[in-house]
């Protein structure tokens, strides 16, 4: 049984459009244990998009201009999404960079108890062993 990511931090963000223009489009946003949500502030059906932790790099180019901090998100495949939002209160950017490390430092966490006990279940190599 799955249960629903505990939300992090729910707002506002602008997110740059790909496209020619490059626009600044208002998001609905909810950050998770498991990554970031974006909706559509329009409110058509569509599905949000899902930017997931496991596929994030890293969070990169912070400036601060005009009372917003600019940043980006950059993912495992290299692709950058631009963010900006309002210097208020604490940032954005600063919630998800924390988030994504605490994301993976679990990974790393669970990753050594695997190893660990793959090895255990191993049972011995014999190295330590006396002839």
């Amino acid at each position: 049984m799955s249960f629903p990511a505990k939300v992090i931090r729910d707002g506002l963000l602008e997110k740059r459009s790909s496209g020619l223009l490059q626009l600044w489009k208002k998001k609905r946003c909810v950050l998770t244990e498991e990554g970031l949500r974006l909706h559509n502030c329009r409110g058509g059906g569509s599905k949000a998009k899902e930017l997931r932790f496991e596929r994030m790099a890293t969070v990169d180019c912070v400036e601060y201009k005009r009372g917003l901090v600019y940043f980006t998100v950059v993912m495992a495949t290299g692709k950058e999404i631009d963010f900006r939002c309002t210097q208020d209160g604490t940032a954005w950017n600063a919630e998800i960079a924390l988030s994504l490390v605490r994301h993976k430092n679990l990974q790393a966490v669970q990753t050594g108890r695997n190893r660990h006990l793959s090895t255990a279940h191993l049972g011995s190599t014999g190295e330590d062993e006396e002839l």
